[in-house]
């Protein structure tokens, strides 16, 4: 080899650009040459990591699209967080899956959201499934719970599943209602419960509220209880200073409220009645009475205002002292609803009701004050109030008046 032959290599083995190619120096050259200038250069070993990592790579992302029919773009992002290069380990999970009842789509799902989950040991999987069986769910159920959060799978069974399922059972006083609880809010299983809920059962208690109406909040609505105790601390202080009653239901109402709106969010809410009227004072005033009025989105609280005012003729003021409303779906309750008893207004019949009685009631109430009572008048009168249900299913709001004559 000419002295000219070292530089040229080591230009290589740092990779030259020819055109669009990628020229690498072969690790051969190195091994069989003899040349002790050669011999001081040397590869470094995060090169044939990288080189492994992209086989890896390459291999996982081909086998997410011709085993689970991944685009190559997702395919692409997801393999790099697994570390794989043959099918036996990611065959035998899915098969696991597979027996266990999950859907194509579930595990599909279940890999998006936590890819590694293909490189676990099936062996590690089986105790933990027959664990959570054992308390309480059905197949089914426990396909769907992991299908949402299966990062659940990655815990240790011994060290953090079944010490944090047996706290949760403790708490909320039985294993059906722990696992009710997981599937409402299937994260909970990774948090420490004794840094997070049990401070917050703790506030609670100290400021009067009963344990029974604790456990029933939490057991509908576990994600409120995962804060900072301080935050919460603030929130159920704030509570109490509005004049909620610890001893009611409402005052845990309120606490949940408040802690599912962000500031930002609460301030826009209010900007939302404002909009129409209302001044702070009776929206507070509407809070303290219906702590729902602050529990919709902004979009559902203005279009719920726009019918009720623009369309049913309704003062804001008349709204928020019955703010209980707000809570009631627009397409199933609202709008059908107000556009079937305006018809019955405008063809002549003489009714009384409230904004209570008319939205903020049972569907065979409604059908029984409404629609029953006057069908030896108007034997049509529950396939109009269907064609109302469909309209606003249609998110047609303002329709045409039906016209009818009665008997």
């Amino acid at each position: 080899m000419s002295s000219g032959s070292v530089p040229m290599f080591g230009f290589l083995l740092n990779n030259a650009f020819h055109g669009r190619r990628i020229i690498r120096a072969s690790p051969s050259y190195m091994l069989f040459n003899n040349d002790p200038s050669i011999s001081r250069l040397s590869i470094s070993p995060r090169f044939f990591e990288t080189c492994s990592q992209s086989h890896s790579q390459s291999f996982i992302a081909s086998y997410l699209i011709n085993k689970l029919g991944f685009s190559q773009e997702s395919a692409l992002k997801l393999s790099k967080h697994v570390l794989l290069k043959t099918p036996e380990k990611p065959d035998s999970v899915i098969s696991f899956f597979e027996d266990k009842g999950f859907s194509e789509f579930q595990i599909k799902t279940l890999v998006t959201k936590c890819p590694q989950i293909i490189a676990s040991s099936v062996k590690k999987l089986s105790p933990k499934w027959e664990f959570f069986l054992s308390r309480g769910f059905s197949s089914p159920d426990l396909a769907k719970c992991l299908t949402k959060y299966p990062t659940a799978l990655r815990s240790s069974l011994d060290k953090h599943l079944i010490p944090c399922f047996n706290l949760l059972s403790n708490l909320v006083q039985s294993d059906d209602k722990a696992v009710k609880v997981l599937q409402r809010c299937p994260f909970i299983i990774t948090y420490d419960l004794n840094c997070y809920v049990i401070p917050n059962f703790n506030i609670l208690l100290e400021n009067g509220v009963p344990k029974s109406n604790i456990i029933n909040a939490f057991h509908f609505h576990p994600s409120t209880f995962l804060c900072n105790s301080d935050y919460f601390k603030e929130i159920v202080n704030l509570v109490k200073e509005k004049g909620f009653n610890p001893l009611e239901l409402k005052f845990l109402d309120a606490v949940i409220v408040l802690r599912n709106n962000s500031k930002s969010n609460w301030e826009s809410k209010f900007d939302v009645y404002k909009k129409w009227g209302l001044s702070e004072k009776q929206i507070w005033e509407a809070f303290l009475k219906y702590p729902c009025v602050m529990e919709a989105s902004q979009d559902k609280i203005a279009k719920t205002m726009e019918f009720l005012v623009n369309t049913m003729g309704y003062q804001p003021s008349a709204i928020a002292k019955q703010g209980n409303v707000i809570q009631r779906s627009l397409e199933k309750h609202i709008v059908p609803r107000g556009l079937f008893v305006q018809d019955l207004l405008s063809n002549g019949l003489a009714i009384k009701f409230t904004l209570s009685s008319l939205f903020d009631t049972s569907e065979e109430y409604f059908l029984n004050r409404f629609v029953y009572r006057f069908e030896d008048r108007v034997p049509e009168l529950l396939k109009l109030y269907k064609q109302k249900v469909d309209v606003a299913a249609g998110g047609k709001y303002k329709t045409q008046r039906i016209r009818w004559t009665f008997r």
